[in-house]
């Protein structure tokens, strides 16, 4: 089940990407990623309350240090985001911004110790490599 959901997150990422770069025309990238940021959070707390998940008491506390520093690390990419989209062509900035995956894999490695393969490895070349190649 979770390889749908990450194929469907893969298929509006890239469209959030077309859709930001047609509306963020004329508009401060600042101001885009708060309205932006502001859908996103109605939406969110839509679905918390349609599916009865409302229970903030039995998050611990470690829980709500790391979403928080989650939601700012969020919030600091879309920033950086907007603003390279507002600069640059949506097919450069894209895929430097895919270099995430790389760096999610190393991060994934040295904090969470997950396993990072020569599989790994050369995922992160060729990523890194097409990355290089669409610039």
């Amino acid at each position: 089940m979770w390889l749908y959901f990450a194929l469907g997150s893969a298929f509006f990422a890239a469209l959030t990407s077309i859709l930001a770069k047609i509306g963020i025309e004329g508009v401060n990238s600042n101001l885009a990623t708060a309205i932006r940021t502001t859908v996103v959070l109605l939406m969110a707390w839509g679905i918390v309350f349609l599916t009865h998940n409302f229970k903030l008491t039995s998050i611990s506390s470690k829980s709500w240090l790391f979403l928080i520093l989650s939601g700012l690390a969020t919030g600091a990419s879309w920033l950086c985001y907007y603003r390279a989209l507002q600069l640059g062509d949506a097919s450069k900035v894209v895929p430097i911004d895919k270099l995430s995956v790389v760096i999610t894999l190393m991060l994934a490695w040295v904090f969470l110790h997950e396993e990072f393969s020569l599989k790994s490895f050369i995922g992160c070349v060729l990523i890194g490599v097409g990355t290089l190649l669409l610039l």
